[in-house]
């Protein structure tokens, strides 16, 4: 229709028919389909596939000179849903009835990003200035993510743990980023209202920003997720989160214990127990902050420290092992549950992870329970065999596997009940 109203445009002026003043006239009848084409981009804008299918069909512009083709175009604009129809008037904008911003421009990459309450950095930074608490879970995969969605958790995060607690690794780092992106697409799927986040896993991001930025795009891109998680706050994590964030990607710092620095820490411990940690955990907080995240996990720290960096931050804290004083907590899924999800779990479950289930006990026993029914012959049952040939095709089958000399196949086949 652009390309319509710009031809008639040139065609108009480039003609020079009769006098100056019809010449205007044609020019001015162009630059009003122009506008009101314009305006009626909006509505692609704005709208879902599903309902721009519903709206009515433009009108057709060959043949109609500039003035024809704006009649009809607002003629047929008025049969549009109320917020949006086009106004030629001054009162065009009071015409296109406001929608909720995530209506417009969803809250991430998800195509399920236009649901109305769905949690996003903005909604999350509304619930902490309001006094909420967020809660935060991990999830891997798109049944866990259904469950952690329809708790009500405020955040759905897709964790390198799943290193250790999918994937059976005594420690995080040999979980690679293809292996999380396809986490995060799973997650994706089955988070129709909470927050997602990705983490970057250790060796994706860490040479420099530019590839820091290249994965969060991939997390964001590949995984679907709304958001990355990236571990420590020197001066290099630092610059590469400024980047992260001046690149349009909500990043969610990471400071205390960071079990991607076990190397360096020599194994998984509680970290700023001395003033002189704890001043580095409480500088490092700080400095996330100003690198632009919009909340900061702190793992593993003394809850007095943890609750002085609540207090001075003006961001969410999201405390693991750190006390009752930040502004919301996260769990492990595996964890919580009670999963025993690889030979090791039970004895690297860390202290303060509450368990709210022993749903790994439950599935064991299930598990035995089949076991010993396939072994002796009682699964499945008559109740389980739902599927059964008519008598008809029995007979027309057993006939055939006579035929072919498969006597005592069909033999058998008719004392089958």
């Amino acid at each position: 229709a652009g390309k319509v109203a710009r031809t008639w445009l040139f065609w108009g002026r480039g003609r020079g028919e009769g006098s100056m003043s019809r010449g205007v006239g044609w020019k001015a009848g162009s630059l009003a389909l122009v506008r009101a084409v314009a305006s009626a981009g909006k509505v692609a804008r704005t709208s879902t596939p599903s309902s721009l299918a519903a709206l009515p069909a433009p009108p057709l512009a060959i043949g109609v000179s500039p003035g024809g083709l704006l009649e009809r175009f607002r003629k047929w604009s008025g049969n549009l849903p109320r917020s949006r129809q086009y106004s030629s008037s001054g009162g065009g904008r009071e015409k296109w009835g406001k929608l909720e911003a995530s209506s417009v421009y969803g809250t991430g990459s998800s195509p399920k990003s236009h649901i109305g309450d769905r949690v996003t950095t903005r909604s999350l930074a509304r619930k902490y200035r309001d006094g909420g608490r967020i809660s935060v879970i991990t999830a891997y995969d798109f049944s866990s993510s259904r469950q952690v969605d329809t708790a009500g958790a405020d955040i759905v995060l897709v964790g390198d743990s799943a290193g250790m607690v999918v994937h059976g690794y005594d420690t995080t780092l040999p979980l690679t980023l293809d292996e999380l992106l396809s986490h995060c697409r799973a997650v994706a799927r089955g988070a129709r209202r909470a927050l997602c986040v990705g983490d970057l896993p250790f060796g994706s991001y860490e040479s420099s920003a530019i590839q820091c930025i290249q994965t969060s795009v991939r997390v964001l891109k590949e995984g679907v997720m709304d958001a990355v998680k990236i571990e420590g706050g020197n001066p290099k994590k630092l610059e590469m989160i400024e980047g992260v964030v001046q690149a349009g990607i909500a990043v969610m710092g990471h400071t205390g214990l960071t079990p991607q620095s076990i190397s360096v820490l020599g194994g998984f411990r509680s970290l700023g127990k001395s003033a002189r940690e704890a001043e580095a955990i409480y500088d490092q907080a700080l400095r996330l902050q100003d690198a632009g995240c919009f909340s900061v996990v702190l793992e593993c720290i003394p809850s007095e420290l943890a609750a002085a960096i609540t207090r001075k931050l003006d961001i969410p804290t999201i405390g693991i092992g750190s006390g009752p004083g930040t502004s919301g907590q996260v769990l492990v899924y595996h964890d919580m549950l009670g999963m025993l999800s690889h030979p090791h779990h039970e004895s690297v479950t860390p202290s303060f992870a509450k368990r709210y289930a022993s749903l790994g006990q439950i599935a064991h026993e299930a598990l035995s329970r089949y076991c010993r029914d396939v072994e002796q012959g009682s699964f499945p049952s008559e109740e389980y065999s739902p599927y059964a040939m008519s008598s008809n095709q029995k007979e027309i089958l057993m006939r055939r596997l006579r035929e072919r000399g498969h006597t005592d196949i069909a033999d058998a086949l008719s004392g089958f009940e």
